[in-house]
């Protein structure tokens, strides 16, 4: 148990009513009585994520940050209609309970869902758990199995088909992402103009396969089994995901898979024990991905590039909110950094393919 995924004190300017959420979460989910107990989970950057216990039930509240959000993110309502629809196709989803509108409860859209108690990884293995290279190497063969499972789910028969326009996708994605990068740039971040210029000038077709994309799939949203931490049991942080491009959506999953050979300015980024001995290296968790998809990769360093750059923008979007005063989260002062280093890191793999 003591691996376990464990929240913590609630951030400064950051807690909850929690007279205002009980009331509501009596009078929308039958069953549940005694007092409420409310807590924080510390990690993540993006939407909040709090574990509100009522008598013996824990459940988990999701609720957007506080300050300045991007016109398309944070969509409360959208993540709770795409777990409800897939759960039942994709048994890794939490079960999502109940959505409210209803401003008077926290003066914003959120949802509950179940709790999936297990092992999160973060940077580093919690203290005591260790994996051999063979487990290392299991779990991220496991890891990248999960991401294509999803990708071969129909997502049609799943009820998913308005969730996204797929004609387009890899188009959108970059002039999209560039538009936001531009918007949130702080005097202090690199322009980003070159690498946004090789992936508009460069751009592959869209892949033939159609698929759910979550678009946040890394350790950290993984929930492992405690008993065997090699066993995925879960998938969390649904808030980005749609229907669009598969190669898209492993290239933003790799931007995150810093291997133990990278150079020590990424491994100075590194949010996930990505590094252990054993694990997957970047191409071959591709070579396994295609195999398992039957989908046809090729040359995969546009993906990864456009993963590292789409990276960058998320971490500059937050770090714009603190720069701002949009948030009191001290961890958010630190991530120009990590914008300088994905541009660099970018910059190189253009360098590298431009060579060949």
């Amino acid at each position: 148990m003591a691996h376990i995924d464990q929240p913590s004190t609630i951030r400064s300017g950051e807690e909850l009513d929690a007279a205002k959420v009980r009331d509501f979460l009596l009078g929308a989910i039958p069953g549940l009585s005694g007092d409420i107990a409310i807590k924080q989970f510390p990690s993540g950057f993006s939407n909040l994520t709090y574990l509100v216990s009522v008598g013996d039930t824990e459940m988990i509240l999701r609720r957007p940050p506080f300050g300045k959000k991007a016109k398309t993110a944070h969509d409360m309502g959208r993540e709770y209609r795409m777990l409800t629809a897939l759960k039942p196709h994709f048994p890794y989803c939490p079960t999502a309970l109940v959505y409210s509108e209803d401003e008077g409860v926290m003066g914003c859209p959120f949802y509950v869902m179940e709790r999936l108690k297990g092992i999160i990884l973060r940077k580093d293995l919690p203290a005591g758990m260790a994996l051999a290279p063979a487990e290392a190497r299991r779990l991220s063969e496991n890891l990248i199995d999960v991401l294509a499972e999803l990708h071969t789910i129909d997502y049609a028969a799943a009820g998913l088909a308005e969730f996204g326009k797929p004609e387009g996708y890899v188009r959108r994605q970059i002039d999209g992402w560039s538009a936001r990068y531009r918007d949130a740039r702080t005097t202090d971040a690199p322009d980003f103009e070159r690498v946004m210029a090789w992936l508009h000038d460069t751009m592959p077709p869209d892949c033939p396969r159609v698929s759910i994309i979550h678009n946040d799939f890394k350790f950290d949203n993984a929930v492992l089994n405690p008993d065997d931490p090699v066993e995925i049991t879960g998938l969390l942080d649904w808030e980005m995901a749609t229907i669009g491009d598969p190669l898209m959506d492993l290239g933003s999953s790799l931007a995150y898979w810093i291997e133990k050979d990278d150079p020590p300015n990424m491994q100075a980024i590194r949010l996930m024990p990505t590094h252990l001995d054993g694990m997957l290296t970047r191409r071959e968790q591709v070579a396994r991905y295609s195999a398992k998809t039957g989908i046809a990769v090729g040359s995969f360093d546009y993906y990864y590039c456009f993963g590292l750059f789409r990276l960058a923008v998320i971490a500059q979007q937050i770090y714009y909110r603190y720069v701002h005063g949009q948030t009191k989260d001290e961890r958010f002062k630190m991530l120009i950094f990590a914008v300088k280093i994905l541009e660099e890191t970018a910059r190189a793999v253009i360098d590298a393919t431009d060579h060949r």
